[in-house]
């Protein structure tokens, strides 16, 4: 089942990834994947537009490497600038998803 996210959710997503450690694109959508129990899965076309998108906002940076394979690839890493983009989306996603939860089951929620 193809699973569709929120507009900004990659974006977030793959902030928090780059919090554990410098990645690759291919290590942030396994990364992603894993953790989601294979629910999202990250297709290269969503996700290398992405990265672009965080590196001329500022929000990542990268640098040309060798992958474990060594295979030329190109490692990400969280700006500061990033970090705190990072708090920012979270705070609101949070609110979102409290708020989802709510009309979802509004007998938990009194």
């Amino acid at each position: 089942m193809k699973q569709d996210l929120l507009p900004g959710t990659l974006d977030m997503l793959i902030l928090k990834s780059l919090t554990r450690d410098v990645m690759h694109g291919y290590g942030i959508a396994e990364h992603i994947r894993t953790l989601s129990d294979e629910v999202l899965k990250i297709e290269e076309g969503s996700l290398y537009p992405a990265l672009q998108r965080l590196q001329l906002r500022g929000l990542i940076a990268s640098d040309w490497g060798h992958s474990v394979n060594n295979r030329r690839a190109r490692y990400y890493r969280l700006t500061a600038a990033g970090r705190k983009q990072l708090g920012l989306v979270e705070s609101s996603f949070d609110r979102l998803i409290d708020a989802i939860a709510r009309v979802m089951n509004p007998a938990e929620s009194t």
